[in-house]
């Protein structure tokens, strides 16, 4: 199930997920696992990423009404 359009917006903003991870501190398998859905960053982390990419951090999460189940 999607809950967050990381990849989307670092798709959307040609920034690669390995450079997302430097800038967190976080490693690429941690990044890549946010941006694959198979976790989701706390929301502390969340609020970072969105910081990074200079998007809100509704931005990044699906709608409510858009999840699929």
């Amino acid at each position: 199930m999607q809950m967050n359009r990381i990849k989307e917006i670092l798709d959307e903003k040609g920034i690669k997920q390995t450079w997302l991870a430097e800038q967190l501190g976080k490693s690429f398998n941690m990044v890549n696992a946010y941006a694959q859905n198979r976790h989701q960053p706390p929301m502390d982390v969340l609020y970072k990423i969105a910081e990074i990419l200079n998007v809100e951090v509704a931005d990044l999460l699906v709608a409510k009404k858009d999840l699929k189940k």
